[in-house]
């Protein structure tokens, strides 16, 4: 069982930055494969990025590449995603996702991840 507690989120301005935090407590095994996904009302959620701890692989959105970074801490067994250059089209609520399986690290929409959290929600005005 794994619990993942999100941070980070908040509003800023167009251009801005923020960094989310997914902290994941449990069996170290049953988050191999760690990462961000966001929604916004009324459309289907969307991969941002993930990581795949062991081999440390990541793969991004193509709406985020060059601006997003994902990246890990295994002695806090904490991943992170920083957000540079937002636009208003960033704007959703950002959800870790962690899932044991390896073949499951993608981005694609419809992936399925075993574990949640409950979401941060991240605001980009204009």
């Amino acid at each position: 069982q794994v619990q993942l507690e999100e941070s980070g989120g908040g509003s800023v301005q167009a251009g801005g930055s923020l960094r989310l935090s997914c902290a994941a407590s449990g069996s170290r095994h049953s988050s191999n494969c760690m990462g961000w996904f966001r929604q916004v009302p009324g459309k289907e959620r969307e991969g941002v990025a993930v990581i795949y701890r062991l081999g440390g692989d990541k793969y991004y959105a193509d709406s985020v590449k060059g601006r997003f970074t994902i990246s890990q801490d295994n002695d806090k067994n904490t991943v992170y995603l920083q957000m540079n250059s937002l636009k208003p089209e960033d704007t959703a609520m950002y959800y870790c996702v962690a899932d044991p399986t390896p073949r499951r690290c993608t981005v694609v929409p419809g992936a399925e991840y075993t574990y949640w959290g409950q979401g941060t929600q991240v605001t980009v005005s204009s």
